[in-house]
Parts: structure tokens; C-alpha cells; sequence
């Protein structure tokens, strides 16, 4: 019998331990795909700090690294620059790298540090308990903010696509969302021309992914997909803001 399909040898046999809904799973999948097809999964090394994504090392089949909440642009800066043969790429949620993170992710982006990286936006602190993220929506209840984000006390939430396409040095920036099968082929589409962004040595990389967090939202999975449509991507929309091979 043909074989029509097998599981990416880029994810281990490990099961994800995330939520019930949670997209995470599927930006591991099309992620590790990508790095099979690029034939780069011997040389890829992730780095993953904490949130949900702190358990990443278990999931992708390739050299890990944990760093610190928010510093993974620069633990990835230092294996880049020691090792530059290799494809280094970050994994970070929002909370981590809008927050915490924000001086890392906009001084690699500065300098053009030839990295990749993946940030998922589920604007909530996911791993921690819910915790009102600076991507959380105007109105969106947290458990910082039991009454929803109040916009003259904590500003509007950050678009951080939009931020780092105005540095020179982040050569490739993309929004995408995996809520329909056809989001996910434009993510994976994405995700891959950020990783050869980095192979052809254009500079820093990154696509911020809409996902959804059913759990700390307090939704169905069901209905969390239709929240993020609803409510994240009229704020945080979809597309291409930076590609280095239209300015050549």
C-alpha cells in the first residue's frame, strides 16, 4: 500500500501536554515541518524560554536550549554568532516576549542577528494563570484585570509585527493566524520563508502566529476560534510587513 502520509520526523514521540484547543501544537507541527523540508534539522537549534512553551525541548527533534523568561533573542544571538552555520530560532509566547522580553527581541531585530523567530500571540499570559499580557485586547478580562483591560490605565494592547517592521535590521515580518486549514498553510508558507530569510543570510526574522488559549479565556475551543476572528484579528491583522526579496 502507498504511503500517503507520515508524521514529521521533525517532533519527537512525545506528547504535547498542552490544553484542550490550544494551537500550539499545530504552529510545533507546521514549525518542524518546515525544518524537515528545509533539510536543516540536523544543524536547527531552538531556543525556548518559559511560558508554554517551556517544555519545547521535549516536542522538537533537534538541539534544544532553555533560557530565561524573556531572554531567548539573546540566548539564540550568542549560539548564532558561535556557531553561524547553524539555524537558531526562538519560540516564545507573548508574554514572554512582548513583556519581559520586549529590549531582547527589539536590540536582535536592531542588529539584524540572523535568527528566526516564532511568537505566538494568544494575548494572555498562558502558563502562569492568566495574567493580563501587554497583547491583551481593550475590555479583555484577565486575572489582572477581572474587569478587562482599561485602556487609560494600561494603553492599547502592543503590536509588536508592526513594531519591529520599523527596524531595518528585522528583514523578514509577517502576521499569520492557524484558526482554518487554509490560515495554517499561509503560516507554514510564512514560517518557512522566515527560516530562509535566515539561510540566505538576510537578517533577523519573525512571525507572530494569532493562536488561542481556551482555558485562561474561559471558552469552548470551539468558541475561542471564533473570539480570535472576532476580536484579535480586526485588531491584529493578518499579513506580510516586511520582505527582503520585494525590496531587492
Amino acid at each position: 500500500m502507498a504511503v500517503v502520509f507520515n508524521k514529521t520526523q521533525g517532533l519527537t514521540e512525545k506528547e504535547f501536554h498542552y490544553c484542550p484547543g490550544c494551537t500550539h501544537g499545530i504552529i510545533h507541527r507546521i514549525t518542524a515541518e518546515v525544518l524537515e523540508e528545509l533539510g536543516v534539522l540536523g544543524d536547527a537549534i531552538g531556543v525556548a524560554p518559559v511560558g508554554c512553551s517551556v517544555l519545547a525541548y521535549d516536542y522538537f527533534n533537534c538541539d534544544m536550549n532553555e533560557a530565561a523568561h524573556g531572554r531567548a533573542p539573546a540566548v539564540a544571538t550568542g549560539i548564532k554568532r558561535a556557531l553561524p552555520d547553524k539555524v537558531v530560532f526562538t519560540y516564545q509566547g507573548d508574554g514572554d516576549l512582548a513583556s519581559i522580553g520586549a529590549a531582547e527581541v527589539v536590540h536582535a531585530a536592531h542588529r539584524g542577528e540572523k535568527i528566526t523567530t516564532i511568537f505566538v500571540n494568544n494575548a494572555i499570559y498562558g502558563m502562569t494563570g492568566g495574567q493580563m499580557a501587554p497583547t491583551t485586547l481593550v475590555g479583555q478580562k484577565a486575572t489582572t484585570a477581572p474587569y478587562g483591560r482599561d485602556e487609560s490605565l494600561c494603553g492599547q494592547p502592543l503590536k509588536v509585527s508592526e513594531m519591529l517592521a520599523t527596524i531595518n535590521g528585522a528583514a523578514f515580518v509577517e502576521r499569520v493566524a492557524v484558526d482554518t486549514p487554509a490560515n495554517i498553510r499561509k503560516a507554514k508558507k510564512a514560517i518557512k520563508k522566515a527560516f530562509e530569510c535566515q539561510l540566505e543570510g538576510k537578517g533577523y526574522a519573525i512571525v507572530e502566529v494569532l493562536s488561542t488559549c481556551p482555558t485562561n479565556w474561559g471558552m469552548t475551543p470551539v468558541d475561542a476560534i471564533s473570539w480570535l476572528q472576532e476580536n484579535m484579528m480586526p485588531y491584529y491583522p493578518m499579513g506580510n510587513l516586511r520582505n527582503p526579496w520585494e525590496v531587492e
